[in-house]
């Protein structure tokens, strides 16, 4: 039995998943992340819909859900991404065939 003001959540995410990303970002902050990039020399050119940093999260998430597709650890890293910095509004996700550009970018 449900408790009393409970209800079903919108989406089938759950918490302790977006909350490990948030986990993620505390271990590895961004500031360290982008200064990695850059030290490695692929920092990006252009704006993209992946951003170094964010593909680089990606590769963290692919080997903490390594049972997981492309697209539902991207969803899972964007939606804890924009969790851990309190974004009201969801990420545009990008299809296999990108998130594979991405990772050969970075």
């Amino acid at each position: 039995m449900p408790r009393t003001g409970w209800r079903k959540p919108e989406s089938d995410r759950r918490l302790s998943d977006l909350v490990s990303v948030g986990v993620l970002t505390k271990v590895f902050p961004p500031d360290v992340v982008d200064a990695v990039i850059a030290e490695c020399g692929r920092t990006e050119q252009r704006r993209r819909s992946l951003p170094a940093r964010s593909v680089a999260y990606f590769a963290m998430g692919m080997a903490l859900h390594s049972d997981g597709s492309y697209e539902d650890v991207l969803a899972l890293i964007s939606d804890g991404l924009a969790w851990a910095e309190r974004s009201e509004e969801s990420p545009k996700l990008a299809n296999k065939a990108a998130i594979s550009h991405a990772r050969d970018r970075l």
